[in-house]
């Protein structure tokens, strides 16, 4: 990518997202890695190969930057820092999502909070058959999940060898989200705020943020404010202007914010689920009931968040039913 600085991609269990980029930062005091990936083994194995083609191992590594708690992000930089004495470092917010998942592993909680979201979404249906389909094997591995060493808290500058990277919080995706700009180099760690083909989820996290669209948006205004970079992403490929992809990424939503508005104004009142149906989903606009099952939960959500910025914005209102929250245009 740059002097020094190298991007390996490691698999990803899942259909959607086949791999994630972790980026190794070359510095005097050792290895700081960007992003950790899923700590699965087969990433682990290649990670440990790829790091030994630059003739550095596990033991090399110093410090992992985690852009946000998502566990393609997070889970190996934790299981590597516990086992190597490698320094983890997170956003500060991201601590409640980590406080429920120990819940949640120690069988504190009976449910996924995810349910109670899609229910608030209209989508029971989606709820329960992600709750159907949840086993033992799902419960997260504490392990996995430890607290960090550092909380990032606001934004600040991380000394990373001769580098001096901004850290930048970026809400939205998650409420801890993190960017990571090497001015010098003209590079943004971009982890999932900024992607060059794909849009990040929105209102797929918990515990449940009151305006995670808004916290989105406005996080992109903030890094359009920074120097143009070429965009190192979490996924996907290295994309050569932040400024162009940022300008794409708020057109994007206001075009959705402007579908849901008219769903809701020729629907009349509707739950987010609903609304959904009005919409195309992915790059080839398919359609809500065309779906798997994931993914449609997935929208929902993603749906939700957008009519309660609309909410925000004055352009509608909210009422909790029984059917879930029922949006109205004003």
């Amino acid at each position: 990518m740059a002097p020094g600085i190298h991007r390996i991609p490691l698999p990803l269990p899942m259909d959607g997202l086949k791999a994630i980029n972790v980026y190794v930062v070359e510095g005097d005091d050792g290895l700081t890695l960007i992003d950790g990936g899923w700590a699965i083994p087969v990433a682990r194995e290649l990670l440990d190969r790829c790091l030994r083609s630059i003739g550095s191992g596990f033991g090399d590594i110093t410090r992992f930057l985690v852009t946000h708690v998502h566990r393609d992000h997070y889970t190996m930089a934790t299981v590597l820092g516990h086992e190597y004495g490698a320094e983890v470092a997170l956003g500060l917010p991201e601590r409640p999502a980590l406080e429920l998942l120990h819940g949640i592993g120690r069988g504190e909680l009976t449910e996924s909070p995810f349910l109670a979201i899609l229910r608030s979404a209209g989508a029971p249906d989606v709820a329960e058959a992600w709750a159907a389909g949840r086993s033992e094997e799902d419960l997260p591995d504490p392990k996995d999940w430890a607290l960090p060493d550092t909380w990032l808290d606001g934004d600040t500058t991380v000394q990373v060898g001769a580098r001096a990277i901004d850290a930048v919080h970026t809400p939205g995706h998650t409420p801890g989200h993190y960017v990571f700009a090497d001015r010098a180099d003209g590079l943004l760690f971009a982890g999932d705020h900024v992607l060059p083909t794909i849009t990040p989820s929105i209102g797929f996290t918990f515990p449940v943020e009151p305006d995670p669209l808004g916290s989105f948006l406005a996080s992109l205004t903030k890094v359009r404010a920074l120097p143009d970079l070429r965009i190192l992403p979490a996924h996907g490929p290295v994309a050569p202007s932040s400024h162009a992809r940022v300008d794409e990424l708020l057109v994007h939503h206001e075009d959705r914010l402007a579908h849901c508005l008219k769903s809701l104004k020729e629907r009349g009142p509707s739950v987010a689920a609903v609304v959904a149906g009005d919409l195309g989903w992915t790059r080839h606009e398919r359609s809500y009931a065309d779906l798997d099952l994931f993914n449609k939960g997935m929208a929902a959500m993603e749906t939700k968040a957008h009519l309660e910025l609309l909410v925000a914005r004055g352009e509608a209102t909210e009422e909790q039913t029984a059917d879930g929250i029922v949006y109205t245009a004003v």
